[in-house]
């Protein structure tokens, strides 16, 4: 087993949205970006919310068009042992503090948690927390494929709702 950790938040005070996901893949901790594996769908499923193709775009300029957005992201768990990619290897994961984020997030309106992993985590850490919506999707991975990209994208569309311009 491997010790990994999450990124560094990416959120400013801007931020309307906060997309949590679980703990970052393989190919994401190899790239130093956040949802890199090229069959994640994540790029193409926040275009859908913003209204921007963002997975055509490099990397400085997808999470640029994010924070302009108001959209940020995170990790639910900030370390954990695991080999490989896959949630159900996360071992002794330890909590991001999502609550100290939030704390400096005046804009927020709204937490997606990006699969049922970073949703169960997530929920219980911020299950008290006034004034947010928190919003369960469904997994951008490849490894969660019982729904098509489409389909994601219909439940990923909910985040229109608290984007930059639309509320």
């Amino acid at each position: 087993m491997t010790l990994k950790h999450a990124f560094a938040p990416f959120a400013d005070d801007r931020t309307r949205v906060l997309v949590l996901g679980s703990l970052p893949g393989d190919a994401s901790l190899k790239a130093a970006q956040y949802y890199a594996h090229p069959q994640n769908g994540f790029w193409r499923l926040i275009s859908v919310a913003i209204g921007r193709d963002l997975h055509a775009m490099a990397y400085p300029d997808r999470v640029e068009a994010l924070r302009a957005a108001g959209v940020g992201l995170w990790d639910v768990i900030a370390s954990a042992e695991r080999r490989g990619s896959l949630d159900a290897a996360i071992r002794s994961p330890q909590a991001a503090d999502l609550r100290g984020l939030i704390a400096g997030l005046p804009n927020l309106k709204a937490v997606a948690f990006n699969g049922a992993t970073a949703a169960k985590g997530g929920r219980k850490i911020l299950a008290d927390v006034e004034g947010l919506t928190l919003i369960d999707l469904p997994s951008s991975s490849p490894a969660h494929a019982s729904r098509t990209l489409a389909e994601k994208a219909e439940s990923w569309a909910i985040l229109k709702d608290f984007v930059a311009g639309d509320a």
